[in-house]
């Protein structure tokens, strides 16, 4: 773990925080840790550098998307938050939810972590 990475405890131990996407929808995210932080499945995830996006997707954008795979990979390089999103399997959902995640920021008021 490099300098400036928080240590979080264990998932099961944290808090939901939540983000508003720039469509002004909320989201509850679960924060996940980023020493051993795997894409699974095609679950939905929020890399984050404080306040500001770096990458939201799946494996099935990092798979299937060059673009998300080369912004995926700069992302762990200086991210120090990851978190899950809860999507629905819906792939017009889920795409609707990236564009969303894009632009979100973290909602004041809101989080407890």
């Amino acid at each position: 773990m490099g300098p400036g990475v928080e240590r979080l405890p264990p998932p099961q131990l944290m808090r939901q925080v939540h983000w508003r996407g720039r469509s002004g929808r909320l989201y509850a995210l679960s924060p996940q840790r980023l020493d051993d932080f795997a894409l699974r499945n095609n679950d939905l995830f929020l890399v984050t550098r404080g306040r500001m996006v770096l990458w939201a997707g799946s494996a099935a954008d990092v798979i299937n998307d060059a673009d998300s795979r080369a912004r995926f990979r700069l992302a762990l390089d200086c991210a120090d938050r990851v978190f899950h999103v809860d999507a629905g399997d819906d792939e017009i959902e889920r795409l609707t939810a990236v564009w969303d995640l894009e632009g979100a920021e973290p909602a004041p008021g809101l989080s407890a972590a």
